[in-house]
């Protein structure tokens, strides 16, 4: 499992200095790198790693180029992270067995689901009655696709995900609770990525809908009725309570909660563990996390934190105009 640096470069482009006939055995971290390595400079803070470091190679941007290469061999691009992971996805296709088209003996598909020839279907997976899987999509081991459902084209659905349970719905009925029976189905677009033991709830009435190109963490939880937006990507633990509405392109931070029937615009960033309870209609990046308390004394306390701003200003034009009295004669 080795191949040379030119074979790097030839493949994915850049601008490569050094020796082209090194061979490279792996791909790692600056920190700790062996020789045979080659590493990526994510960010020019990290800059004072590349004197120390082993690595055969190193993947900088311009300016870094020189930096770089003062200790070696070096692939200047304009993005090294990108490049990194397109270098990723490259090695793993060279050297990784790629999962075989067709359904796993120990797979339980119904008779009337879909699922397209090119399509991998891991051990033990369910495929429910009237589902659609798409064309070049991947189920990992006990992935559970319930009846009606549809997953696009070149998807990657990771081992325990579970598309289409029943949403949390039921009516309160003289202290108990009658269930409401979910009638939608959940559809998910081409390319989207998700993580394992993630659950996407079914819809009530309509679908729950995941569009194109959408990045889900690990052990993520998505309400009924809820949409996302093409090409958002949320980090591990976050909750979206049902028939919320998130934007395009936004990105939600690990175990950050959306409450229940907000929307999200396009273009919105959510900092990790925030709460977000109401709905965002600009985009730009949002944290907010509050303690638990009565719900009249939290009320309270957050109409005043919104104030604060206002007061500190006042209260700095106050002392001012104090400082301007006492020079006064």
């Amino acid at each position: 499992m080795d191949v040379a640096l030119r074979e790097i470069a030839a493949q994915l482009g850049g601008e490569l200095i050094g020796d082209g006939e090194l061979r490279i055995v792996r791909i790692g971290p600056l920190e700790g790198a062996a020789p045979g390595t080659i590493s990526f400079l994510s960010h020019a803070r990290y800059q004072s790693l590349l004197a120390a470091s082993q690595a055969s190679c190193v993947i900088v941007a311009p300016p870094q180029r020189d930096a770089a290469q003062a200790r070696g061999a070096v692939i200047v691009a304009p993005d090294p992270y990108l490049y990194y992971a397109r270098l990723t996805q490259w090695w793993a296709a060279r050297f990784r067995p790629a999962p075989k088209a067709g359904v796993h003996p120990s797979a339980v598909v119904d008779p009337s689901a879909d699922v397209d020839p090119s399509a991998s279907i891991g051990p033990l997976c369910v495929i429910g009655a009237g589902a659609r899987i798409g064309a070049g999509t991947r189920l990992a081991p006990r992935v559970t696709v319930g009846d009606g459902c549809s997953i696009g084209a070149r998807c990657l659905l990771h081992s325990g995900v579970v598309i289409g349970a029943d949403g949390f719905g039921f009516a309160p009925d003289q202290g108990r609770w009658e269930k409401i029976e979910q009638l939608g189905a959940v559809r998910i677009g081409d390319d989207v990525e998700i993580g394992a033991n993630t659950c996407i709830d079914r819809g009530a009435l309509a679908d729950t809908v995941i569009e194109d190109g959408v990045k889900l963490d690990n052990l993520i939880q998505i309400g009924h009725n809820v949409r996302v937006g093409a090409h958002t990507a949320m980090a591990g633990c976050v909750g979206v309570a049902g028939s919320a509405t998130i934007g395009a392109h936004c990105t939600i931070g690990g175990g950050a909660v959306v409450l229940g029937h907000l929307t999200l615009a396009d273009h919105v960033h959510i900092s990790a563990a925030s709460v977000v309870m109401r709905s965002i209609r600009q985009p730009g990046q949002y944290s907010g996390v509050f303690p638990i308390d009565d719900n009249a004394a939290w009320e309270k306390n957050a109409a005043t934190l919104r104030q604060l701003h206002g007061l500190r200003e006042r209260l700095r034009a106050l002392e001012k105009m104090r400082e301007d009295d006492k020079r006064q004669p």
